[in-house]
């Protein structure tokens, strides 16, 4: 069977924009020349580690490793226990980077490849679009880690090209359908690109929809007010709900925008209404997984139902759902409580691993966290469970909770008007901010470690009135 080859980018013409960084448009032309002047001079192994913080940097790293058919490894941390991992995956992994850091491999850094000056991007010569074959490995992706070890996930140019163009279709933001009526979106992501939420909707969509990236990773209010008021609209920001929940809240003058896209975590209906009243743009909210990518999305402030992307599927099989189809390689189970509506859409439930069971009565912590910051006060919380091995006898459900002002029996008796009293925190603890990572995760390690924290010390032989 012959294999399909896709173009690197969609844009049709050299002088499109395809990236913004520090208010200086960077057109095709100056970006390929940027791809193939690094390709040139990137180490021989065959696995990158791509660590580059700027957006732009990223885009160009992907760029060079499709161009000498190196995997680019996309792990949600740096860790030194991370990086033990990487090299027991790949032995001949290096590192790119665009900033000082302290990885423990063999590295690149990015500007060396432009220490004669910058890549020369002829402006007479025809613009030549590289052509991957559809086969060719990409990256491998890795799973965050809120629920265990991160596991790596292969990608294929192919799968990533078609999981795009889907997304850029359901969107309605692929210019390359109509080059006549609009100009191409600009996208500001607060999220990175090595995740892979950031890494489709923010690098993968902008490539392939004719639309232009912005470099930044902005993540406090200013910050993200600046990055969009640097770029033309149209403006679609890419974005979670801890940091829309932020910017919303800061008070700050927001500028126009035209599309906002959330994902990594559920957003509350009241967050998106007022996201969509506040920018008088449409919020849509993308659902899937590291192993599937994404695969079905919704307009969150008007419905509760998900839609799946075209020709993706849901069949049941061992009390759980799998997905195939579309840009989803091959058969994956889903690791969330998903109910079927028709062939097209769902609800979602929560994560199989939230689920809980306490004195015979069944909740998830999806549903506790959503009563959580749905009172009036609470900026940021979380419920955590335990594991039956880092506690005695009794495991007792726990809550840490963002509330300036609040105690925690205003909270407590709050969450008794909500939730079934066996699903009380004990304790419920006030803190300043939550172990939230760059995506808006909260890995269970870190929650784990916030549990340990709280925990009493252990009293001496005999009790506490021994001696």
């Amino acid at each position: 069977m012959p294999v399909t080859n896709f173009a690197l980018i969609s844009h049709d013409h050299g002088d499109n924009i395809v990236a913004w960084r520090h208010g200086q448009r960077i057109s095709v032309r100056q970006f390929l020349a940027d791809v193939r002047q690094l390709a040139a001079a990137l180490p021989a192994g065959g696995h990158m580690l791509n660590a580059c913080s700027d957006r732009y940097h990223f885009t160009v790293g992907l760029g060079a490793a499709l161009l000498t058919r190196k995997v680019s490894l996309l792990p949600p941390t740096h860790t030194p226990e991370m990086i033990c991992q990487l090299q027991a995956l790949a032995p001949d992994v290096f590192c790119l980077a665009d900033a000082p850091h302290a990885i423990d491999l063999p590295g690149f850094v990015y500007h060396d490849a432009f220490t004669r000056g910058p890549a020369d991007a002829d402006a007479d010569e025809a613009c030549e679009i590289p052509l991957i074959p559809g086969n060719q490995p990409v990256a491998d992706v890795f799973t965050s880690g809120s629920t265990g070890l991160p596991q790596p996930h292969r990608k294929t140019w192919g799968s990533l090209v078609h999981s795009a163009r889907a997304e850029a279709l359901r969107l309605g933001v692929d210019l390359n359908l109509d080059q006549k009526k609009r100009r191409p979106y600009s996208i500001v992501g607060t999220v990175p690109p090595q995740h892979m939420f950031g890494f489709e909707s923010t690098v993968l969509l902008a490539l392939q929809s004719g639309a232009a990236l912005q470099a930044g990773q902005p993540f406090y209010p200013a910050d993200i007010v600046s990055a969009l008021q640097a770029v033309p609209r149209p403006r679609l920001l890419v974005t979670t709900p801890v940091h829309l929940r932020v910017l919303l809240s800061s008070g700050i003058s927001l500028p126009a925008l035209d599309l906002v896209l959330s994902a990594t975590a559920p957003m509350p209906p009241a967050l998106a209404q007022s996201c969509e009243a506040q920018f008088s743009a449409p919020l849509f909210e993308i659902y899937g997984s590291t192993e599937t990518g994404q695969i079905a999305s919704r307009r969150s402030a008007q419905t509760d139902q998900w839609e799946l992307f075209p020709l993706v599927t849901l069949t049941p099989h061992d009390e759980r759902m799998w997905a195939c189809g579309g840009h989803v390689e091959q058969v994956m189970p889903m690791n969330d409580v998903l109910e079927s509506i028709d062939n097209h859409r769902f609800f979602l439930h929560g994560r199989l691993s939230d689920l809980i069971n306490i004195a015979g009565k069944r909740n998830s912590l999806d549903y506790l966290n959503h009563q959580l910051l749905s009172i009036e006060g609470v900026q940021d919380g979380a419920f955590f469970m335990p594991d039956d091995s880092d506690h005695e006898a009794v495991v007792r459900l726990m809550a840490f909770v963002v509330a300036p002002g609040m105690s925690t029996a205003t909270l407590q008796a709050a969450l008794k008007k909500r939730i079934d009293t066996t699903f009380l925190p004990r304790p419920l603890v006030l803190l300043d901010a939550l172990p939230r990572n760059s995506t808006g995760k909260l890995p269970r390690e870190a929650l784990r470690a916030l549990a340990e924290s709280q925990r009493a010390p252990a009293c001496p032989k005999g009790g506490p009135d021994a001696g």
